[in-house]
């Protein structure tokens, strides 16, 4: 699940962008301040949404202090400066985006969709191959194999089998497998997802027990 670094000297907005992200689906952590964003576990965060103008430390001051510590999450910056000068810093310090106060919470959403895509894109050229034990994935040849041996895998059983290699040990829900796994534009249920799990588990033989059950919460690659 990704994880969503939220900044801003409003508790009110604060409190209004945390519902969304997680009606979207996102984890999220809250900060009042750059000072206090930055003592928490800011690497972890797949996003950072800063308010430029904060009292104390600014975003783009919290932003400059994330890269040169190597910290090098995505950032949107919200900020009621709509100056060129202004959105050129930003974008100088390493910005993804820049959204204007005030704003739509669907604008918003719908950034922060695109942030994410595109650092996920991203992510995926390096991490072209994966491997776990006997069990790889080349996903320039879009194959696996499993101790040498070819696996006839469906694109939809390959990209589960991607997502859970690249995050072992995490939980997907089955709602979080339909939207990371199957196109928007295609109508499926929560019984399509334990269908397609239980085949690619007997086509990967006895790595297949690895993708585990969590009752009431969905599947974990452990």
């Amino acid at each position: 699940m990704k994880r969503i670094l939220i900044v801003d000297d409003e508790p009110d907005l604060c409190e209004i962008l945390r519902i969304n992200l997680e009606a979207e689906g996102y984890e999220t952590e809250v900060a009042h301040s750059a000072t206090e964003a930055l003592g928490k576990d800011v690497e972890r965060c797949n996003l950072a949404v800063l308010d430029v103008m904060m009292p104390g430390m600014s975003g783009f001051e919290m932003a400059e202090r994330m890269r040169t510590t190597g910290i090098d999450v995505p950032i949107i910056f919200l900020t009621a400066k709509d100056r060129e000068d202004d959105k050129l810093q930003g974008f100088a310090l390493g910005a993804d985006d820049y959204v204007s106060k005030p704003f739509s919470v669907r604008e918003l959403m719908a950034r922060v969709k695109a942030v994410l895509s595109r650092a996920t894109t991203a992510n995926d050229e390096v991490t072209e191959h994966l491997a776990y034990e006997g069990l790889t994935i080349d996903m320039a040849q879009m194959k696996a194999t499993v101790d040498g041996e070819g696996l006839n895998l469906t694109k939809t059983e390959l990209e589960l089998l991607r997502l859970f290699l690249s995050h072992r040990g995490q939980v997907f829900s089955r709602q979080q497998l339909l939207s990371e796994v199957w196109p928007s534009d295609v109508v499926v249920t929560d019984r399509t997802v334990d269908v397609n799990i239980t085949r690619l588990r007997k086509k990967l033989g006895h790595y297949g027990q690895y993708i585990a059950t969590r009752q009431g919460y969905g599947y974990v690659f452990e």
